[in-house]
């Protein structure tokens, strides 16, 4: 670690997505809570200084949120929601100086941006998630916007571009038939693959034609014809197998020990963070798979709620939907999980108890055939990378390494939460350490992929450059588990380190302000921006 820039500011996404200007030596970092693009000066990376901000509400009426920024040869790209999140949202266009240059319309909830490499277009990934009711207000109800991808053409300047998107639709099928490609879309309430589908991250192609976009909820990428604007496959994941040695997890929040092991589960990967990289001129995809549920609480009164079927909270209102229970709470199939021994338990009672698998969070529309008893135990995410072809096939997963090394180094703190210490254990029902995003760069000859673990914090790196052969290489965190949390039981406040790690940014020697590879990280809970140098052992 050579230099952090501090917010100030918890736990409110104050230091998000970030990306490099190598000409300016500027960074430009998603701010949450201003909903601005602070631009940081970083010719001396030990001291990154405040330039100034983007607050694109003066250029663009009705802004929500800003959600992702990326930069190309002097021009900024931001990717910006409408003040209604299920309304359109747009793409910004910025000088590396602030100045606005123009803006064009995406789709619903653009949650990430990037250029392609040779910076002729940009591309919107538009999430379009559902209101908070799911549209099931009978006096006011909400939408299920669709997913898509907007593609942005440069070529002519960013304050002269055409736009186009691609869409899902040719990929709408009956509501009783399987989703296209084995992506998972269970299209609560009637929705139709369109809407199901909910672009998050996006990977390109060295060639800049294709796009390789993540749909975290749906399991799967769609892949995009770039020149096109064409969606032209979708590619379901499929899951990781935790019965198989070497793919183990820690599963429980209430035993006392860590305990890593197999267990008759499927990890559904869902990953969020997605990059490509190419070895020997074939193209390959590193996900970070994290894991994401659905849960959708309305603000409406009791009988409102209970009159329409669903279930009413008190504190968190009235539950339109939701993919996730625990195992202790579905009736498992009998014949499915008949022998049980390699996993250390006699029976399915024991099998969900809460010390065993019995708090380990799993889907709710996965792996029952449509009835009542669970043939399977589908999880959420892999608690791993991976790194695919581009058919979608699997060529290396990093396993329980990660499990595995923050065991070892942080005994007393594994798998905590990411906002309060003292928190033993707290995520193993959950997705563990939960890798978040992932970026690849080469230093010294090799290449790298470094990921960010949002929950426990810090960054893991691996040597992918052999695809097939991927190895551990090191862990990093300047997180202090020792700091006590405030009176409110949290870190706000604290000086504990970075925490949440969010947005990576990799910065090649020969664009770096001192010559050195850099890794640049945003952590959304600490709201802090920090630049690690990249050296050899």
């Amino acid at each position: 670690e050579i230099g952090t820039f501090e917010t100030g500011v918890f736990d409110e996404g104050a230091a998000e997505i970030v990306a490099h200007d190598p000409d300016s030596q500027r960074l430009f970092v998603i701010n949450a809570d201003e909903k601005t693009v602070d631009i940081l000066d970083v010719s001396d990376p030990t001291n990154p200084q405040f330039y100034d901000s983007i607050d694109v509400s003066v250029d663009i009426k009705d802004t929500g949120g800003v959600n992702s920024v990326s930069v190309k040869d002097g021009i900024v790209g931001v990717a910006v929601e409408h003040d209604d999140k299920q309304a359109n949202g747009w793409a910004a266009f910025y000088d590396t100086a602030g100045n606005y240059i123009a803006h064009y319309g995406a789709g619903a909830l653009p949650d990430a941006i990037t250029f392609t490499p040779n910076g002729s277009y940009a591309l919107v990934a538009n999430e379009g998630e559902p209101s908070d009711d799911y549209g099931q207000d009978p006096d006011d109800p909400g939408s299920d916007p669709e997913g898509s991808v907007t593609i942005i053409d440069l070529r002519a300047g960013a304050g002269a571009a055409t736009v186009a998107h691609a869409d899902f639709t040719v990929f709408n099928v009956g509501p009783s038939d399987p989703p296209p490609g084995g992506v998972r879309a269970p299209r609560p309430f009637g929705a139709t693959i369109a809407q199901d589908l909910e672009p998050e991250f996006i990977a390109t192609s060295k060639d800049s034609k294709t796009a390789w976009v993540a749909m975290q909820e749906n399991n799967g990428l769609a892949v995009v014809d770039i020149p096109s604007a064409t969606v032209t496959a979708l590619v379901g994941l499929g899951n990781k197998d935790h019965s198989v040695a070497g793919n183990g997890l820690d599963a429980s929040n209430k035993a006392d020990e860590i305990n890593i092991q197999v267990w008759p589960t499927l990890g559904t990967y869902m990953p969020d963070g997605i990059f490509s990289y190419r070895v020997r001129g074939n193209e390959y995809i590193v996900t970070a798979n994290e894991g994401d549920g659905r849960e959708y609480f309305w603000d409406t009164d009791e009988d409102t709620c209970t009159g329409l079927g669903f279930e009413y909270d008190e504190d968190d209102g009235c539950l339109a939907y939701t993919d996730e229970t625990r195992v202790e709470d579905v009736t498992l199939n009998p014949a499915s999980f008949a022998d049980l021994s390699d996993f250390g338990v006699a029976d399915i009672d024991e099998l969900q108890q809460e010390e065993y698998l019995g708090r380990l969070k799993m889907l709710t529309t996965e792996g029952n055939g449509g009835d009542d008893e669970y043939e399977e135990i589908h999880s959420f995410g892999a608690r791993s990378i991976t790194i695919w072809d581009t058919a979608g096939n699997a060529v290396w997963d990093s396993g329980d390494i990660m499990e595995q090394v923050t065991a070892m180094y942080l005994p007393d703190d594994f798998n905590s939460t990411n906002d309060e210490n003292d928190t033993f254990k707290n995520r193993s029902d959950d997705k563990g350490p939960e890798p978040e995003n992932v970026v690849v760069g080469r230093a010294f000859g090799r290449q790298y992929a470094f990921v960010g673990l949002e929950r426990v914090g810090g960054i893991m790196v691996f040597d992918i450059s052999e695809p097939a052969n991927g190895r551990y290489v090191a862990y990093h965190t300047n997180r202090d588990f020792s700091a006590e949390n405030n009176g409110d039981g949290n870190l706000e406040g604290v000086d504990a380190g970075d925490l949440g790690p969010e947005g990576l940014a990799f910065i090649k020697a020969e664009d770096s302000p001192n010559g050195e590879p850099l890794l640049v990280v945003g952590n959304e809970v600490s709201g802090t921006t920090t630049i690690w140098q990249i050296v050899k052992d």
